[in-house]
């Protein structure tokens, strides 16, 4: 189909969401941008003809002529189809342009009127679908774009490749796309020589979930999409296809249930299912069952011939085969998903029985009894529960919580421990593993049965934590869990253990928190709970150490007393995590990363992935404090990945990104991470990661160059702070950013004030980083002010320092900010009258320097364009009525005078073009002028004195 440039489809034609597919989608626009072409492959269902779509909108614009065609299995026998498609409307359009034997060859072609073959007319052909692209070229680009490039006819095929060849510089562009395996070498021949193919490859689990959502199967279980993605093999069609059949089914998926295989998918595999003999399916089923097969588990489980019977699928390429190990590997996840779903119960059911004696793992022996038996049975019970224990104790807690779940299953009621008892256990599994909307669903089956107070409790318990930091979501849970708990001080414990959490998320209150979390280590000590005692000690010395609290190193060292709980000691909120988080402030960093990094490893071990999650963004945050900004971005990325995945701290993850964003890699994302994480925040009603989130959001628009934005998110968090009771200047260390900015934006006095105030909080708590980065921020206020000497003598001090205390990066921002004084103060009269030029060298070749230790790219990028924009020339000296003004309210005017637009002032002195126009609008104000003429023509009037 030959569609004009001006041709405008339905809106919902013209754009198409792609998920995932980000790099090979850039590769093919950088390289159609170039003017080249693009071939797109991978295996069906892969995403192709959707990526091929978008590209095609979005550069069909830049053609004159765009021309389409799509093949199809059962129209690829027709000869000369595909070219009809391409040139059917322009034939009369080029027919002018035509040599008379190639107009009548290719109009045979086309309409089928003549007896037109490659044999027969095989040149005239040829050089006809040359000529005419280049007859359309020459009136402007042209874009063909082919889908399913695999199906088109050999005849089209043999045309356009002839053509593609010659083309040389005509402005002739391919954007194909073609389905394939492993080969797509051959399908270049119908393409130009310089086509760029780009592979498309499986989705991300994210991105399954993303996709999922978008068309509408939002709201499954994050273990039900982990199964999906599992299962599709990141195969967007077919990870479509199984949320579809999900969303059809009348009975909601159990847990450890297979996926159901919807008839769709089955049939692109069934019809090779059908050419194995029974005793060889039998043995793909058992393989299908098996979680590692092998020929020697498939020989224990009473397949005698299982070598022979594996070669056998693996020819009809039901099987992948494995150079290098023993493993039975199917060629795609679908396969075995479907063999086992189109299996009846009994033959499962025996596949799993023999897999119980052959499994060498007891784990795996356990399973496969649990799956072979029907109806209750408290000695399958036992073992099921004595896997999940051995699960767990391997760090594996989602198997634990799968394993529970069984045997849950198969406790008979009435028994001890009851089924609701092992149901808790796995809805605890859960939780550790990052699986919360299991968890939660679990625990709410409990509560509509249960009436024994410790299993209420214990419910009431992982509805709130499944809540994560949205605790205002659950509030009616507390009083229900408090009148459930009794008087009993152990399930007393753990409520206001919850309660603590809630005064610090819900309502902003350190205090009502630090309170809460002392009853309940103090009740946890009554009921003899070390575990719950240890955790409440542990978020009371968080929080005392936030609140910059005299008690907080005296709570850490009782947490730290014997005998500890090893959950407690590896957990994000126990004391391990709360020593960790003192040493940051007490900037104690080479510490402070042994300890992460060990409580890291451990939990990693166990399988803690809510804890994994909390101290990858932690150990980011060490290694951004020292300067480490490449490690920093790639931890912070790392975690942000598994925040998003799991559902769990996405908000803080953002927030780390953010900050490591802004550091080393992009302001762009930086920004819109932070913004991200603000409006999760917001949506929590998080008090305390809102404030920690603006941190990062005015944080990234200082580095940026938006200063009067950075202002605004950082009063704010100043504000919430202060509501949250937060004295500690080293918890969120946003005090520095804000005085710069306001500096920046001619608010000095404000500037001294919040550098007062903070400077109060660090001496008394010994914070001397902070002390240090408030020093950089004072002398930067003189600087202003016009007291260049003592400016200079604090920047150098205060770089020294930052230097000994080894945060790298902090130490960077302090050599930038003395090379901009050294450079800027004498060019722009900015000082004392008569005063000598500011000492020291004015190059920022150390700034950069030591920008370029810490990659901090953004930082560098800025010193770059600091020293491109250096002023050659002074200024002439401004005029006595500029005496009354600020001193960047000076500086910003001498520039005008200099003739500057508000963009090179905004360079020269590193500020925002919305504060150069502030500045100006002060400017006007205070001299009784109305424009930047009447600044020039004061300057005029002084100079004709």
């Amino acid at each position: 189909m030959t569609v004009r440039r001006d041709f405008k489809g339905p809106a919902s034609c013209r754009s198409e969401l792609v998920i995932g597919q980000d790099e090979p989608s850039a590769a093919a626009r950088e390289q159609l941008a170039r003017g080249g072409s693009v071939l797109l492959h991978g295996p069906a269902g892969i995403g192709k003809s959707t990526v091929l779509r978008a590209l095609a909108a979005e550069y069909a614009p830049n053609a004159r002529t765009v021309l389409r065609c799509s093949a199809t299995e059962s129209e690829s026998h027709l000869p000369f189809l595909a070219l009809a498609d391409l040139f059917g409307l322009v034939l009369d359009e080029v027919s002018g342009k035509l040599p008379a034997a190639q107009h009548t060859a290719l109009e045979s072609a086309l309409t089928g009127r003549g007896e037109s073959t490659l044999q027969r007319d095989g040149l005239a052909l040829r050089l006809a679908v040359l000529s005419t692209l280049r007859a359309l070229a020459a009136k402007g680009p042209v874009l063909i774009v082919a889908d399913d490039l695999q199906w088109l006819d050999s005849a089209s095929a043999e045309l356009l490749g002839f053509a593609a060849r010659r083309l040389g510089e005509t402005p002739v562009q391919m954007l194909c796309a073609v389905r394939t395996e492993e080969e797509y070498d051959r399908h270049l021949r119908a393409c130009p020589p310089d086509t760029l193919s780009v592979r498309l490859g499986p989705l991300t689990r994210t991105q399954v979930s993303a996709l999922l959502g978008h068309r509408g199967y939002a709201g499954l279980p994050r273990s039900t999409v982990r199964d999906i993605h599992r299962t599709s093999g990141g195969n967007p069609l077919f990870a479509l296809e199984l949320g579809r059949a999900l969303a059809e089914s009348p009975t909601p998926l159990r847990p450890g249930e297979p996926l159901p295989v919807p008839t769709s998918l089955r049939a692109l595999v069934l019809s090779r299912l059908e050419m194995l003999s029974d005793e060889a399916r039998r043995t793909l089923l058992v393989a299908s069952a098996g979680a590692r097969p092998t020929p020697a588990l498939l020989h224990a489980a009473g397949r005698g011939n299982a070598e022979a019977e594996c070669a056998q699928a693996a020819e009809l390429g039901l099987l992948a085969t494995e150079p290098e190990g023993p493993a039975v590997r199917f060629a795609h996840p679908l396969i075995s998903a479907a063999l086992y779903a189109e299996a009846p119960a009994q033959e499962r059911r025996a596949a799993h029985a023999a897999l119980a004696t052959a499994a060498p793992d007891p784990i795996e022996r356990a399973r496969h009894l649990a799956l072979a038996t029907t109806g209750t049975d408290p000695e399958v019970a036992a073992r099921l529960a004595e896997a999940a224990a051995l699960a767990r104790d391997r760090g594996a807690p989602s198997v634990a919580a799968s394993l529970g779940l069984l045997a849950a299953r198969h406790t008979p009621a009435g028994s001890g421990p009851g089924p609701d008892g092992r149901r808790l256990q796995a809805a605890e599994d859960a939780i550790t593993a990052g699986e919360v909307d299991l968890a939660r669903d679990l625990a709410r089956e409990v509560l509509t049965r249960a009436t024994v107070p410790a299993e209420r409790v214990r419910a009431w318990m992982v509805v709130i934590e499944s809540a994560g930091q949205a605790l205002g979501d659950v509030d009616a849970v507390f009083p229900q869990a408090l009148a459930d708990a009794g008087d009993d001080p152990r399930l007393l414990a753990l409520v206001h253990y919850q309660l603590a959490w809630r005064g610090l998320v819900v309502e902003g209150d350190f205090a009502e928190a630090r309170q809460e979390a002392a009853h309940a280590a103090e009740l946890a000590e009554r009921g003899r709970d070390r575990r719950t005692e240890l955790m409440a000690l542990a978020f009371q010395a968080s929080t005392e150490t936030l609140m910059g609290h005299p008690n907080a190193p005296a709570t850490i060292k009782r947490a730290l007393r014997e005998p500890q709980h090893p959950y407690v000691a590896c957990h994000h909120n126990g004391v391990g995590s709360a020593r960790y988080r003192w040493l940051l402030m007490s900037d104690r960093l080479a510490e402070a990363r042994a300890t992460i990094t060990a409580l890291l490893r451990e939990v990693r071990r166990r399988g803690m992935v809510e804890s994994e999650v909390h101290f990858l963004r932690l150990l980011a945050e060490t290694e951004l404090r020292s300067g480490h900004c490449g490690r920093a971005l790639d931890l912070s990325r790392e975690s942000l990945r598994m925040a998003r995945d799991t559902g769990i701290g996405e908000s803080a993850s953002a927030t780390l990104a953010s900050l490591a964003e802004a550091s080393g890699g992009s302001t762009d994302r930086a920004l819109a991470l932070a913004r991200e994480a603000v409006g999760h925040a917001e949506e929590d009603g998080d008090q305390m990661y809102l404030s920690r989130a603006l941190t990062a959001l005015g944080h990234a628009q200082l580095v940026a160059g938006d200063d009067q934005a950075a202002v605004t998110a950082l009063r704010r968090v100043g504000e919430l702070e202060l509501g949250l009771g937060i004295t500690d200047p080293a918890r969120g260390r946003w005090h520095g950013d804000l005085a710069e900015a306001l500096v920046r934006t001619g608010e000095q006095a404000e500037a001294q004030r919040v550098i007062d105030v903070a400077r109060e909080h660090a001496l008394r708590l010994g914070r001397e980083s902070v002390l240090a980065v408030l020093d950089r921020s004072e002398a930067q206020v003189r600087a202003a002010r016009g007291d260049q000497d003592a400016a200079v003598a604090q920047l150098t001090s205060a770089q020294d320092r930052l230097a000994k205390l080894g945060h790298g990066l902090e130490e960077a921002r302090a050599a930038f900010a003395l090379a901009r004084l050294r450079t800027l103060a004498p060019a722009l009269g900015v000082g004392r009258a008569g005063a000598a030029p500011v000492p020291g060298p004015t190059s920022y070749d150390e700034a950069a320097r030591l920008f370029r230790r810490c990659r901090a790219l953004p930082w560098l990028r800025r010193v770059e364009e600091a020293a491109a924009a250096r002023p050659e020339q002074q200024p002439e000296v401004a005029p006595a009525a500029l005496d009354g003004l600020a001193a960047m309210e000076r500086q910003v005017a001498a520039l005008v005078m200099e003739g500057a637009t508000n963009r090179e002032i905004a360079a020269r002195l590193f500020i925002s073009v919305k504060t150069v126009e502030a500045t100006l609008t002060r400017v006007y104000r205070k001299l009784g002028i109305r424009s930047r003429v009447d600044i020039v023509r004061l300057a005029a009037g002084r100079r004709a004195k």
